[in-house]
C-alpha cells in the first residue's frame, strides 16, 4: 500500500468480538469471510478466534497447523502468564507455521486477510497473530503459451508471484539476487516484485525503477501492462521500450545481463528494463542452438522485419510512380494482372491489408478449436474470390501474404504489432509521394528511434550513439560462440562488464591413439 494513500490507522481493541465485528463490517458482511470462535486447552480461560478468507487460503494447512495445535495442545506453565503475553506464547509454543508475525492495527489485519493469510486473535489482547496459509486453486506451471522454443526449458510463469519468484531462484542460485516487494493499487493492493542482481545491475537504474513504481497512484493493477505505461520513458511512441516475457530462462538471462525485472501478482508476464531495439529480435533459443544457426536465423528476422514494414509500400511506389525500375517482362505481367482493376494501387493494398488484419483479429478472438481454421479458410476464400472478381490483382495478394508471413517471424508480439501499424503509414506515403515518401518516412522513423530511451539507456544502443569498446557488437546482428562473448551490454552493467575473464576458447583435450 502506498503510504501517501494510507489514512489514520485504527488500533485493535482488547475485545475479541469488537475486532471480529469491525472486520466483518469493513468487508460488508461478505460471505467468504470466515470467523471461527473457539476455546483452547492452551488457554482455557480465554476465547480465541481465527479469521480468514475462504478460497485464497489452504484449508488443510489451517486445520493441521493452526486449529489442531490450538485446540489440542497445552502451554507449558512457564510459557503462559495470565492476562499477559498469550499471543507470544501461542506463537512460540503452539502454532506450527513457519512464517508468523504480529499486527496491532485493523488496517494491517485487513490487508493480511486479502493477501491470503489468517488472523489469530485472543480476547483481552489488543494485537493479533498473522499466519502464512496462502493456497487455493491456482494454475500449475505449464509450457509457455506465447513464447515457445524447440530447444530449451519448457516451463513458464504462472499467475502466482511467489511461484514465479521461486522459478527464478531455481535458476539463479545466488545471494546476489535481491527481491523487493511493493504494494500498488488502492483497491487491489497488488504485489509487485522488483528483482535485480546486486553487483551486476546499475544501482542508478534500480533506484529509478523504485522511484517510478512509488509514484504510481491508481485504483488497481491487473497486469504488467498497467505498470509498463506508467514507468516507460516515452509515452507517445509505437515502439515498446520495455521487454516482457513469460519464460523464466529469459528473465534470468536478462538479470545476468544487468537488467531489472518487475513481476506483478496475477499475471504470467514479467517486465524487464532497460531494453534496446535489438533485444526484441533475440529469441531464447538463439542461446541454446549453435552460434552459426542462431546467427543465420537472427539475420532472417531482421530481413523479415524490413520486409513486413516496407514491401507493400515499395510495391505501391514501383507500380504507381516508378515502373521504369521493373524489367519489361515483369512490368507487362503486372500490367496485365491490373487490367480491369477499378482501384489504384494504394486503395487496393489498403483493402487487402485491412481484410487480413480483420481475419487475424477474428482468428485470435474466436474459440481455439475453430479460430485458426476460420482465419486460414477466410484468407484463401477471400483472396481467391477477390482476384476472380477483379477487385484486386494476384500480385497484390502475393505481396500482402508474404508481408503477413514475414510479420510472424518476429519473436516478440509487441514489436511485430509495431510493424503492422507503421506499414500503413509507409503505404500512404508511398501512394502519395512514391520512393521519396518512403525515404522521408524511414528517415523520420530512424530519428525517432535514436531519440528514445529506456530508463536512460539509448534505445538503439550499441548501434547509436556508437560502440565504446570492442566486443559489444558480438550479440546484436549475429551471435558469436559463448566463449567469445566476454562483455555484457555496457550500457546496462558498467560495474561488472565481464561475463567471463577472457575471450579465448578453452583448449580441447587431445587424446592419443597410443595406449
Amino acid at each position: 500500500m502506498n503510504k501517501k494513500n494510507a489514512g489514520p490507522l485504527t488500533p485493535l481493541s482488547p475485545s475479541l468480538h469488537a475486532n471480529a465485528e469491525a472486520i466483518r463490517n469493513r468487508f460488508g458482511g461478505s460471505c467468504d469471510i470466515v470467523v471461527r470462535f473457539f476455546r483452547s486447552d492452551a488457554a482455557p480461560d480465554r476465547e480465541l478466534a481465527i479469521i480468514y478468507v475462504s478460497g485464497i487460503v489452504d484449508a488443510e494447512t489451517i486445520n493441521e497447523s493452526v486449529m489442531e495445535p490450538l485446540m489440542s495442545l497445552k502451554l507449558p506453565q512457564h510459557a503462559y502468564v495470565k492476562g499477559g503475553k498469550l499471543l507470544e506464547a501461542l506463537r512460540n509454543c503452539v502454532v506450527s507455521i513457519g512464517s508468523i508475525k504480529d499486527v496491532s492495527t485493523l488496517e494491517e489485519a485487513l490487508q493480511c486477510l486479502t493477501d491470503g493469510l489468517c488472523v489469530i486473535m485472543a480476547d483481552g489482547s489488543p494485537a493479533a497473530l498473522i499466519a502464512e496459509v496462502c493456497g487455493g486453486e491456482q494454475r500449475g506451471v505449464t509450457i509457455p503459451q506465447t513464447q515457445t522454443v524447440i530447444r530449451g526449458p519448457q516451463h513458464g510463469f504462472v499467475e502466482n508471484i511467489r511461484v514465479n519468484i521461486s522459478l527464478i531462484r531455481r535458476i539463479i542460485r545466488s545471494s546476489d539476487l535481491h527481491i523487493q516487494m511493493h504494494k500498488i493499487g488502492r483497491q487491489t493492493h497488488s504485489n509487485v516484485a522488483v528483482l535485480y542482481l546486486h553487483g551486476t545491475a546499475d544501482e542508478s537504474i534500480v533506484k529509478e525503477v523504485y522511484r517510478r513504481l512509488a509514484a504510481i497512484d491508481i485504483d488497481g493493477v491487473l497486469e504488467t501492462g498497467y505498470i509498463e505505461e506508467f514507468i516507460q520513458d516515452e509515452t507517445f511512441t509505437l515502439f515498446p521500450t520495455l521487454l516482457n516475457s513469460e519464460r523464466p530462462d529469459t528473465v534470468a538471462a536478462a538479470l545476468l545481463e544487468g537488467r531489472v525485472a518487475i513481476m506483478v501478482d496475477g499475471t504470467p508476464l514479467v517486465l524487464m528494463a532497460p531494453t534496446t531495439f535489438f533485444t526484441f529480435f533475440q529469441s531464447p533459443e538463439d542461446y541454446y542452438q549453435r552460434f552459426d544457426i542462431a546467427s543465420f536465423v537472427r539475420i532472417i528476422r531482421y530481413a523479415a522485419y524490413v520486409v513486413a514494414m516496407l514491401l507493400p509500400a515499395l510495391y505501391i511506389a514501383v507500380t504507381t510512380y516508378h515502373q521504369e525500375m521493373l524489367p519489361t517482362t515483369l512490368l507487362i505481367s503486372l500490367a496485365a494482372q491490373r487490367e480491369g482493376i477499378p482501384f489504384p494501387g494504394l486503395i487496393e493494398a489498403l483493402l487487402m491489408e485491412m481484410t487480413f488484419e480483420v481475419l487475424r483479429e477474428a482468428g485470435l478472438r474466436m474459440p481455439r478449436a475453430i479460430g485458426p481454421a476460420i482465419s486460414i479458410v477466410g484468407a484463401l476464400v477471400l483472396g481467391q474470390s477477390a482476384v476472380q472478381a477483379g477487385i484486386v490483382s494476384a500480385g497484390m495478394v502475393i505481396i500482402v501474404s508474404f508481408t503477413a508471413i514475414s510479420n510472424f517471424v518476429m519473436p516478440e508480439f509487441n514489436m511485430a504489432a509495431t510493424s503492422r501499424i507503421i506499414r500503413f503509414v509507409y503505404m500512404l506515403m508511398a501512394g502519395v509521394f512514391g520512393f521519396f515518401g518512403i525515404f522521408i518516412s524511414v528517415l523520420f522513423t530512424l530519428i525517432h528511434l535514436t531519440s528514445l530511451r529506456s530508463f536512460g539507456v539509448p534505445y538503439m544502443s550499441p548501434l547509436a550513439p556508437g560502440p565504446t569498446k570492442q566486443g559489444i557488437w558480438r550479440d546484436v546482428f549475429i551471435r558469436l560462440p559463448w566463449w567469445a562473448i566476454v562483455l555484457r551490454p555496457l550500457d546496462l552493467s558498467l560495474r561488472n562488464p565481464k561475463r567471463r575473464p577472457n575471450g579465448r576458447k578453452p583448449p580441447a583435450q587431445r587424446h592419443s591413439d597410443k595406449p
